[in-house]
């Protein structure tokens, strides 16, 4: 079987306010094949957002100038939990109009200042007009719809995506995934989703027709190089903590992430073992798979 994708590109998005690298800032993986077909590794720790945005549309145009369709991983959530697009009123596909409400609203600056905490905020007041569901945030950020403790009760908002809830009962390393809902805290996926959605979506207009958004755009379903026809970057949701693997020396605990899954894609794809990753799931009902496949996404492997 002929592999689906030239080269992997995985990014573990970060939330930080200000310049940093290291833990807990942006990590950028390329695995691609050398002349003689070999996986080659590369990783990347930009500064600030903006500057991995930047440096990730020009590995981008490298990879496609080589002829390499590209499988584009991002550790964050492209969607939000059922019911969010409803309770804001928005129109069109669920998942559209969250990716538009975000882009409208989110303000993230090139010096990594944003205003995810005041859009948490906004879209409390839109939905219930309480510190609910979004909670958790610095005591400065605090006000009437925001939170920094979690409230007793989150109404009736389900506190995991449904992918979310398979995560955590398929892997022990996922139990620890925290709600969409948590705005700040260690190991919170929130923020880097308010922060990423916008600068994903602002990415894929630039990609134009020859970039999917996997499973909203694609649909379920093992993919074959008939279904790629055309396809250029493939994007999915990936979460790195689901690939086993030991840390390198001196290397910090996102960047072991982002090479591992990388790593274990790559080889899958060699294996021919990686188109059947995006079939529908078999334990899901009808129902969730059109939640999945609609509005809240799906983690690939899950």
């Amino acid at each position: 079987m002929s592999r689906l994708f030239g080269a992997y590109v995985i990014v573990d998005y970060s939330a930080a306010e200000g310049k940093k690298t290291g833990e807990s800032s942006v990590w950028i993986g390329v695995m691609k094949r050398d002349i003689r077909f070999r996986l080659t590794y590369q990783s990347y720790n930009p500064a600030t957002r903006a500057e991995a945005i930047t440096l990730l549309t020009s590995i981008l145009a490298d990879l496609h100038k080589r002829g390499d369709r590209i499988f584009l991983g991002l550790d964050f959530a492209l969607g939000f939990p059922r019911g969010t697009s409803a309770r804001l009123q928005l129109k069109g596909a669920p998942w559209a109009g969250m990716w538009e409400f975000l882009a409208k609203n989110i303000v993230d600056k090139a010096d990594n200042k944003n205003n995810r905490f005041q859009v948490a905020a906004k879209m409390n007041r839109l939905m219930t007009d309480e510190a609910y569901p979004f909670w958790g945030c610095p005591k400065s950020n605090s006000q009437k719809w925001l939170s920094t403790l979690k409230p007793d009760s989150i109404g009736d908002f389900p506190e995991f995506r449904v992918t979310e809830d398979h995560a955590r009962k398929q892997h022990k390393k996922a139990q620890a995934a925290k709600s969409l809902w948590q705005m700040h805290g260690a190991g919170v996926v929130a923020g880097q989703t308010m922060l990423g959605i916008p600068a994903v979506r602002a990415l894929t207009e630039s990609l134009g027709d020859k970039a999917r958004i996997w499973p909203f755009q694609t649909g379920f379903g093992a993919l074959t190089e008939e279904a790629l026809e055309g396809v250029s970057t493939l994007i999915a949701e990936v979460y790195p903590a689901i690939y086993d693997g030991t840390a390198e020396a001196g290397e910090v605990k996102d960047a072991t992430g982002v090479r591992l899954a990388a790593q274990a894609l790559a080889e899958a794809d060699d294996k021919g073992q990686l188109a059947a990753l995006f079939a529908a799931p078999k334990a899901l009902s009808e129902t969730d798979l059109t939640i999945a496949s609609e509005e809240e996404g799906w983690i690939l492997g899950v």
